[in-house]
């Protein structure tokens, strides 16, 4: 099952997509996915669930009004760094589509209106692309450790920080007790 969250503050749309990725089948190559869809006409409630459950794909509208979409997946990107990320738009700017590119990373930004099978096309090779880069990061994994180049902690410790950054960090007070608020020094 992959999990999708959907993020236009115009909710025709959003019933318009949701009723589309019920009804086409979503494939890439050989390979067919299962979508769960939530959906959200809010960033920052969308924001809050990301930060509650895990998702695979965002695909967020350019143009909102509490942030814009790029925005939106730069944060999301924050919280679920493994997860795909695409853009709509109606509206064509370079300038927007160069910042997605360069500071979230998309895989892909579509214009509305769109073409629905391009569009369950994209979330396909998005999906698969993300299954083929977490796969990948396994095998280099187990690589390592046959190589002897890492123990199974610090692959665990890589692992945890990378969906929790600054989880594996410990602030030591000089008396060496840890300090849980650094900022304030208390322990």
């Amino acid at each position: 099952m992959s999990r999708i969250m959907l993020v236009d503050d115009e909710e025709s749309i959003l019933k318009s997509l949701r009723r589309l990725l019920r009804s086409v089948p979503c494939t890439c190559g050989s390979k067919a996915f299962t979508l769960e869809v939530e959906a959200f006409t809010s960033a920052r409630e969308a924001l809050q669930r990301a930060r509650d459950e895990d998702f695979d794909l965002f695909v967020s509208d350019y143009r909102m009004p509490e942030m814009d979409g790029i925005e939106f997946l730069k944060a999301a990107k924050e919280i679920r760094p493994d997860a795909a990320r695409l853009i709509l738009s109606g509206y064509a700017d370079l300038n927007a589509l160069i910042r997605a590119v360069n500071e979230v990373g998309i895989e892909r930004f579509i214009g509305k209106p769109w073409n629905d099978y391009e569009l369950v096309a994209a979330i396909g090779q998005a999906l698969a692309h993300r299954d083929l880069m977490l796969e990948n990061r396994q095998l280099a994994n187990l690589v390592r450790l046959e190589m002897g180049d890492t123990t199974p902690e610090q692959l665990e410790a890589e692992r945890l920080e990378h969906l929790e950054p600054g989880i594996t960090q410990v602030n030591w007070g000089p008396d060496g007790s840890v300090l849980l608020d650094p900022d304030t020094g208390r322990e």
